[in-house]
This record gives structure tokens, sequence and C-alpha cells, in this order.
């Protein structure tokens, strides 16, 4: 009797692992089963369908993008994409700051933030054309890739076309927003109420010793425009991802016949 109720149990034990094995292999072959089914619902589209839905999902997001930056105050009031103080002003910022700076530091902010947000509109066309220009090869990699691929290669691949076409729209707005100038009285004011105090005072020289000195800004205006135009193209680029990713994901974002035709689960 006690062999019986061993073996019974055995069984009973054995079958219950079984199970839980069987639900591990179940659910990992659904899963392989899912992703080859979709892989051959995107195989079974023609390349010109493959083609025209990457590429409305780019001109959607592109749309997204510069709307929604180009919009009164697009750049500043978006945490995401606010273009901050240059990074050698940036490490001394709580410093000019509490030296009675507040005001040099905001207008500084908010002319670069507007000079990139007057740029945003402007950039559309050029991020079209380079939409156009992409190969089928690409938008074939693009559509089996994640959600960020098509950003990914945009970023990678236009990054610096852009660049040489923006950065002129950017100076032309940064002069006409007086960047260079709040840029000059951050520099002036650091160097006049800042590092005066950094190199006079005592214990602040020990700081001297750790990098202080080397935060002094720089002067070159050319790197101030490389500064806004790199930062004005990466906050593109992240408004575009955000739109990429939901154009994937959610069929509430999929707005139009071929976009639920390539991306619809």
């Amino acid at each position: 009797m006690k062999i019986h109720k061993l073996i019974a149990g055995l069984f009973i034990t054995s079958s219950l692992a079984y199970s839980f094995d069987l639900g591990s292999i179940t659910k990992s072959v659904l899963e392989n089963v899912n992703s080859t089914t979709k892989s051959a619902e995107t195989s079974s589209l023609d390349n010109s369908t493959v083609s025209s839905g990457l590429k409305e999902a780019l001109k959607v997001g592109v749309n997204y993008a510069v709307n929604t930056l180009g919009k009164e105050n697009g750049y500043l009031n978006n945490k995401e994409v606010k273009i901050p103080l240059p990074e050698n002003l940036a490490k001394v910022e709580t410093v000019i700051r509490s030296a009675g700076g507040d005001k040099i530091a905001n207008d500084l902010i908010n002319s670069m933030n507007k000079a990139a947000t007057t740029a945003a509109p402007k950039t559309a066309e050029i991020f079209i054309k380079s939409i156009e220009n992409m190969s089928l090869d690409d938008a074939k990699k693009i559509l089996a890739g994640n959600d960020n691929a098509a950003t990914d290669y945009f970023q990678n691949n236009t990054t610096k076309s852009l660049t040489d076409m923006i950065k002129p729209i950017v100076q032309k707005t940064m002069e006409e927003n007086n960047v260079a100038k709040y840029y000059d009285l951050a520099n002036n004011f650091y160097k006049n109420n800042v590092k005066s105090y950094v190199d006079s005072s005592s214990v602040m020289g020990y700081a001297k010793n750790f990098g202080v000195d080397s935060y002094l800004p720089g002067s070159s205006e050319q790197n101030l425009d490389d500064y806004v135009t790199s930062k004005a193209i990466e906050g593109l680029f992240v408004m575009i991802a955000q739109k990429e990713s939901e154009i994937r994901n959610s069929t509430a974002a999929q707005t139009t016949s071929i976009l639920k035709q390539v991306f619809g689960k």
C-alpha cells in the first residue's frame, strides 16, 4: 500500500512538473508563432505598401515634432527637449544664480530656446526630402526593427546634412533673438562676478585645484551656434521617436489606412 501511495505521489508530482513545463513551453511556442505570424504578415505586404507605410509614419512624426516644437515656447516648456545652458556655463549655473545672475541665465536660456522654436517649422521640408530618399531595403529593415528604428535611421543618416542646412537658420534666428548678446553677458558676468571671487578667495582657491577654473566659459560664438543647432535637431528627433513608438504600438495613433495596414497588430 505504501508503495502504491509512493508511486501515486511521484506520478502526481511528475504530472504537475510536466504541466508547469508544458505551460512554459506553450507560452514560448505561442510567442514564436505570434512573431512568425507578424513576420509573415509583413512579408506578405508588397514593396510599395511597406515603403509607403514607413514614409507615412515618418511624415506623421515630423509633422508632430514640427508643430509641437514650433509653437510658442515649444522647446522652453517641454522638459524633454528644453535647451539648457551650454555645458561650460551649466557647470557654474548655480554659482552664477547665487551671485545675482538669475536674469542673465534665464535670458540666455529663453533666447536659445526661442531660436530653436523659430527654426523648427523651417526644418519640415528638409526632413520630408530625407524621408522621400529612403530606400526600400531601409524601409524593410526599419519595419522589422524596434520602436525607434526609423528615427534611429533618420538620426544616423541625416544629422550631418540637417546640421549643414539648419545651422544658417539657427544662426539667423539666434541673431534676431540676441542669443550672442546674452551669451556674452553670461560670460562677462561669470568673469567679473564669479571667477574674480574664485581667484581672490583663499577658500575657493582650493577648488581651483579640482578644475573649477576650467569652467570658465569660452567666447566662441561658432561653438554656441553648433550647440543650439545640435540641441534643436536632437529635440526634433526626440519628438519624432515618440510619435513613431505610438504608431507602432497604439491603434489610436494609426490614423490612416496605410498605417493600419503596415503597423496594425
